[in-house]
């Protein structure tokens, strides 16, 4: 059977670009070699009765121009806006965030009365930056090496949007993007909490410390989303993160895709410079007129694609391109909410994001054990307990928690992972949180531990990393993932990529994807069904 399109790769990247590309007429197949689709963004069922997003946890990157045209709303998808959160201090205060942002300062005037004011100021400023980002979310970057027409107009509109700015808004800009967090932070405040409190974007998923060049940039890369227009606000999906895949799913399939689950690709198939199709692990060919790989660029040209097909320059760039796992996951299925004593009664901060660490200097020591080769006796962790806002994914009276680690190495010490490994960052993990709240570990009922190796060998992220690609600025817009070849496609022809190695980065935002697809639709001269938001020039 000969295809349109073949789709390398059930992640949400790969369903927005087969919905896309099928409602533009085209005949899809979607092949993922897990039994189930959606990659890092799934809800599953590890303990009875309680179901996980055992990866990705939290939604706001989401593009909600691709929910519209999609309909995923239609399709059962729901993101509840999440109420703050808080950092515990080792002093046993507490930091809180609230949605409001008066609430926010009247809360940082408890710990400096000169943040409360500085936070109008530090606001408006983020948000002046991604205003300016945003819309280039949603388009292809101009290619400079090649400087075709279309280069050309897209980095006319970049100049205008740059003309926009006074001159101190562009030194302000070029300043933000290669500065560490840190640095940035000191410029607005005083208290060490609140500055760890806003750090954590700029560290989620990154081989990067707080301290480190770029990791500014980083921050903003989470701010860009929204929940309900609500920018910079994060929420849950309703059921888990799946929730978001499973409707990009129905949506393919009412559009008339297929997919195929249980089918690893094993090699694409190049003929003549050109992809014809893909083998499957189990020895079967599918014939295409084009393949789209989601997965990440070192996955696709170093493991799948023959060496001798592509250009020596392209191969080395491609080895160069840095992927460095940082993160873990714990899932822990809970008895009883959580009692965090430090926090008043019926406090709104429990459905939120909870932190443990209280200054940037502690998340720079976590990153110093990363460097290392070692995880950290004391980890930053990003905690959720989403049943607070969302019980339909445990039984009643019980609750499901999800913590995010930074930093887990892709190797220790420079070999990989063992289990015994594995059961020591845990209970670095269960031990942390015990501290803040007595008794945590007695409500435990089952715990899921995810380092960079289950990441790999489960979901297909190189060495752990969850954005396919680090988000320094050497790997964005033009660079992204290769120069000469960010804009989707490949040296080989219709070989094209719609993963979070493409622009413009990772997290469950769907924009490679679609991006993707706009670029295969011109080519192939097909009408767009895409709304015309931000539209590709």
């Amino acid at each position: 059977m000969s295809y349109d399109a073949i789709i390398a790769g059930a992640g949400h990247n790969g369903l927005v670009a087969a919905c896309y590309l099928a409602r533009a007429g085209m005949k899809v197949c979607v092949v993922e070699k897990n039994d189930w689709v959606g990659g890092a963004a799934v809800s599953r069922e590890l303990y009875p009765g309680f179901t996980y997003s055992n990866c990705s946890y939290v939604s706001s990157l989401f593009r909600p121009e691709i929910m519209r045209d999609l309909e995923l709303p239609r399709h059962g998808l729901q993101i509840l806006p999440y109420e703050g959160g808080a950092v515990f201090q080792q002093d046993g205060g507490y930091l809180g965030m609230f949605r409001d942002h008066d609430a926010n300062r009247r809360e940082f005037a408890r710990h400096s009365r000169r943040d409360a004011e500085a936070y109008d100021i530090y606001a408006r400023d983020i948000l002046r930056f991604c205003r300016f980002i945003r819309p280039m979310l949603m388009r292809t970057p101009a290619d400079p090496v090649r400087l075709r027409p279309r280069d050309l107009s897209e980095l006319l509109w970049l100049g205008k949007q740059m003309g926009a700015l006074s001159a101190r808004q562009k030194a302000q800009m070029v300043r933000f993007w290669t500065m560490s967090i840190a640095d940035y932070l000191d410029e607005y405040f005083e208290s060490p909490v609140i500055k760890a409190y806003l750090a954590v974007s700029a560290i989620i998923g990154t081989a990067l410390g707080p301290m480190s060049p770029g990791s500014a940039y980083v921050l903003l890369h989470h701010y860009m989303g929204d929940v309900d227009g609500n920018v910079g606000a994060w929420g849950y999906a309703r059921g888990g993160m799946g929730a978001i895949t499973q409707a990009l799913l129905a949506s393919f399939r009412a559009a008339g895709g297929e997919v195929r689950t249980g089918q690893g690709v094993e090699k694409v198939l190049v003929q003549g410079g050109r992809a014809t199709g893909i083998m499957l692990a189990n020895g079967d060919s599918l014939q295409g007129k084009r393949v789209i790989s989601n997965m990440d660029v070192k996955r696709t040209f170093l493991r799948h694609v023959n060496e001798s097909d592509l250009p020596g320059d392209f191969v080395r760039r491609v080895k160069a391109f840095k992927i460095r796992g940082s993160s873990g996951k714990l899932n822990i299925a809970l008895d009883a909410a959580p009692v965090f004593p430090a926090l008043p009664d019926g406090a709104p901060m429990l459905k939120g994001d909870l932190h443990f660490t209280d200054s940037i200097e502690r998340m720079e020591r976590g990153y110093d054990d990363w460097k290392a080769g070692r995880f950290s006796a004391d980890p930053f962790q990003d905690c959720m307990i989403p049943t607070m806002i969302d019980p339909t994914m445990t039984p009643p009276g019980k609750h499901f928690m999800s913590c995010f680690v930074q930093y887990a190495p892709p190797k220790i010490e420079g070999r990989d992972w063992t289990d015994a490994d594995r059961d020591a960052f845990r209970d670095a993990c269960l031990n942390q949180i015990e501290q803040h709240s007595p008794g945590f570990k007695s409500r435990v009922l089952h715990v899921e531990t995810r380092t960079p190796r289950e990441l790999e060998a489960e979901v297909g992220l190189t060495e752990g990393n969850i954005f396919q690609g680090e988000l320094t600025f050497d790997q964005l817009l033009f660079n992204r993932p290769v120069p000469g070849y960010a804009q989707y496609r490949t040296p080989i022809r219709d070989l094209w990529l719609c993963g979070s190695s493409t622009h413009p980065g990772g997290g469950v935002m769907g924009a490679p994807g679609r991006n993707a697809a706009a670029e295969v639709l011109r080519e192939a001269r097909l009408p767009s069904p895409m709304s015309d938001a931000y539209a590709v020039l």
